[in-house]
């Protein structure tokens, strides 16, 4: 519907640079429906397994990321460049902003913090990384940091299990990005793009926020629909006893970290 040249949102003329909508708006809904369907944990693990580890992770994400962003205009030129640029631009002052407003109502920063800001950051300029320039990048890397981090902790305050933060970091940062690139984009950058609310184009802007919330609300209601029918044929849930005892040991017969070593 969206890359497709026949897709019907292309043809309405909706942008998505590099998978906002495609990827991370329709993840996190789709996340947020397998999270209601399943229901919680019965050991709710909230602590970080390993601080190290997700620190390499989100550096190779993030270094990954620069292909998915920069690549997704499948050449070299001056918009490869400024999608390179914004994607990192917008990942560390999400990040830094992350950190800030968790210090700033927890008390104490978080390195833990600082990492998913800047997934939340990468998620948000997605859509938008090759429209926009790299002052908006910063802004837009800001906003995702301070709207991202209070949609984890609205996630918190509902006590819905995502364990992975996919609504709060994926989900709502491509909404946003989405609606950020109706607002922000510019032909300046980018002469195949388009011209956003703040350049005096607003049906553009109107296109992007109807393009998100119907790729949301299918994203959620397909996902929810899949999960019942495949339910009637295979449970979705694990067993109680196997969760309890942990799906290492109880699917697979074996422990990464046998109990008290």
């Amino acid at each position: 519907m969206v890359w497709h040249p026949d897709g019907i949102l292309a043809k309405w003329g909706v942008l998505d640079f590099a998978g906002g909508i495609v990827v991370h708006n329709t993840a996190g809904l789709a996340a947020l429906a397998s999270i209601l369907y399943v229901g919680r944990r019965k050991v709710v693990e909230n602590v970080a397994h390993s601080v190290p580890l997700i620190a390499l992770g989100t550096g190779l994400l993030w270094f990954g990321w620069y292909g998915f962003n920069a690549g997704s205009e499948f050449r070299v030129d001056s918009v490869t460049a400024s999608a390179f640029l914004n994607t990192d631009v917008a990942a560390s002052f999400a990040a830094a902003t992350w950190l800030f407003v968790e210090w700033i109502n927890a008390k104490q920063p978080k390195f833990v913090g600082l990492l998913t800001g800047a997934v939340a950051g990468l998620a948000t300029i997605t859509p938008c990384a090759g429209y926009v320039s790299p002052a908006v990048a910063a802004l837009i890397g800001i906003l995702a940091g301070v709207i991202c981090y209070y949609a984890v902790a609205l996630k918190n305050k509902l006590g819905w299990d995502d364990a992975l933060d996919v609504w709060g970091v994926h989900g709502v940062g491509g909404f946003i990005g989405v609606i950020f690139l109706g607002v922000f984009a510019a032909k300046a950058w980018n002469p195949a793009g388009a011209d956003g609310l703040l350049q005096g184009n607003p049906s553009f802007f109107f296109k992007q926020c109807v393009a998100v919330v119907v790729s949301s609300v299918w994203a959620f209601v397909f996902t929810y629909c899949m999960l019942w029918i495949i339910d009637r044929i295979t449970p979705v849930r694990v067993e109680a006893e196997h969760e309890e005892k942990g799906l290492d040991a109880g699917l697979h017969g074996e422990e990464a970290y046998p109990q008290g070593l």
